[in-house]
């Protein structure tokens, strides 16, 4: 249905159109025939022009020779006769296309004056030749042959028949221009008359189609948003015409499987998304496994490598001196002896360290974790610190209130703890200053807290603190494996250690350890 109102528009239009292009190539061919016809005339105007001026100045040569007697400027005579001829015959040629072109009514008369013009230039021409031939006899004769020539002959009539050819062309240049003047007025009369004919009806059909076509690009637009906006709910229910009946049918199934296609893709989506983050989990924690393998690993063998060299470059030395000594004696052998021995201690514990060390970091330290009074052990921990350096204040206090706590440890390994933790106070205080240990329950965390009076830790060396090999800038001494030692039997006991520290005002380690279950019940 839709076809036959669209067709209906159309061939209207067309009609429309085709009248307009009809009406524009006659008006175009119609100006074009009168363009040329007075580009014609404007030709011929020059024409007769030339051939006035030509002839003029051919009569004031042969004027010469008849006053002077002077033969010298035939050639001349003879060039601007060729001239005249040649323009004449342009003349007789243009006037032809003219009136084949125009009609001999509205020529009449050129071609015929074009003949008499050429016979009177020609008879000029002539009367000069016999007013010549009198030179030498009758000279009154002459003068009034030649002034009867130029006056009546050449002034009167030669100009006019030249006023007339001129007269008469510009009268056509005119009628010309006023047939164009009267075409370009009947066209736009005519395209006047076409608009207000053409115009209503165009306008009338543009609205008439418009409201043909609105409402159902109405419906398919409302449909076609509410698809694009996610909404497949909303079918077109309308009956609108053929065409776009199958449209808005192909909508609907379109939002069907749409609706369809989009809930698989989302319960496709959910599940991928489920796995992939099940397996980049997988993967993540197996990478930082290997990772923190292979970088402990890496540490294990640059710190060994390290911290072995050195003792064992002391035993070598110490035994190749001996060897080269000519007549070594006995205490030469027991000095050497007893600093092999030495080294071999220091190398002893420093590979235990390290072994312990290994083991911590992969789980495998072996620990015998039993119910332990805290109290007591820090009481005969704190004496024996005191015996050792009887001219400081080492001491405990206790803030827990009773005397009765236990926390699960590994008797020995805690101890190792707090043995290095009371050796660096005493170690990185000045002589004098007290070293107090304070112990404090909180819920189901025991803190037990090492406090000196030393110069404190910068904040540089603080982050770095329990790292292997790391020592003081003060203090060289040790191989820096204390603190790590004692971090990796705290945290294999799940618990926690950190330090406090002001520079210039000491420092503080806390160790917090979980409270013995039957002890909190």
């Amino acid at each position: 249905m839709y076809k036959r109102k669209l067709f209906f528009f159309g061939a209207t239009t067309a009609l429309i159109l085709f009248i307009v292009l009809i009406s524009t190539a006659a008006s175009a061919h119609l100006i074009r025939e009168n363009l040329q016809q007075s580009s014609i005339a404007q030709r011929l105007l020059l024409e007769h022009q030339q051939i006035s001026s030509i002839s003029y100045r051919l009569f004031k040569q042969l004027t010469d020779e008849v006053i002077f007697g002077d033969t010298a400027n035939q050639a001349h005579v003879r060039n601007k006769q060729a001239l005249i001829k040649q323009s004449m015959e342009n003349i007789r040629q243009l006037e032809i296309e003219q009136r084949l072109a125009l009609g001999k009514q509205f020529t009449q008369g050129s071609v015929e004056d074009t003949d008499e013009l050429e016979s009177l230039i020609n008879n000029i021409i002539d009367e000069f030749q016999e007013v010549l031939k009198l030179n030498g006899s009758a000279p009154l004769s002459k003068q009034d042959r030649l002034r009867s020539l130029l006056e009546v002959t050449i002034d009167n009539e030669f100009r006019e028949s030249i006023n007339t050819a001129v007269a008469r062309q510009s009268s056509v240049v005119a009628a010309i221009n006023a047939r164009i003047a009267a075409v370009n007025s009947s066209i736009v009369w005519f395209a006047f008359g076409l608009g207000c004919i053409a115009l209503p009806l165009l306008t009338y059909g543009c609205y008439w189609l418009f409201n043909q076509l609105y409402h159902p690009l109405v419906v398919l637009k409302n449909a076609t948003n509410a698809v694009a906006a996610g909404d497949y709910e909303q079918p077109i229910s309308e009956n609108l015409d053929q065409e776009f009946q199958e449209l808005s049918s192909a909508i609907n199934q379109l939002a069907k499987r749409l609706r369809q296609h989009e809930f698989e893709a989302e319960k496709s989506r959910k599940m991928l998304k489920y796995e992939v983050e099940q397996r980049t989990s997988e993967l993540t924690r197996a990478n930082q496994q290997l990772t923190t393998i292979d970088v402990r690993r890496k540490q294990f063998l640059a710190d060994i490598s390290h911290e072995l060299r050195t003792p064992l470059t002391i035993i070598r030395g110490e035994a190749q001196v001996t060897l080269r000594l000519k007549s070594p004696d006995i205490d030469d052998y027991k000095e050497t002896l007893t600093s092999i021995l030495e080294q071999s201690v220091n190398l002893t514990r420093l590979v235990d360290d390290l072994l312990l060390l290994a083991r911590a970091e992969m789980n495998q330290l072996q620990l015998a974790i039993i119910p332990e009074p805290i109290i007591p052990m820090l009481e005969a921990e704190t004496s024996k610190w005191q015996k050792l350096y009887t001219d400081r204040d080492i001491r405990l206090i206790d803030q827990t209130g009773h005397a009765s706590i236990s926390i699960s440890i590994d008797k020995l390994r805690i101890q190792q703890v707090l043995s290095i933790l009371i050796d660096n106070a005493v170690k990185y205080s000045a002589a004098g200053q007290p070293v107090l240990l304070t112990v404090n329950q909180e819920n189901s965390w025991c803190t037990i807290a090492i406090h000196d009076k030393g110069c404190g830790i910068s904040a540089t060396e603080i982050e770095n603190v329990f790292e292997r090999f790391v020592r003081f800038s003060k203090h060289n001494d040790g191989l820096g494996l204390g603190l790590p030692i004692a971090k990796a039997i705290v945290e294999a006991h799940d618990g926690y250690i950190h330090v406090d520290s002001t520079q210039g005002s000491g420092s503080t380690f806390s160790i917090r350890l979980p409270v013995f279950e039957g002890e909190q019940q």
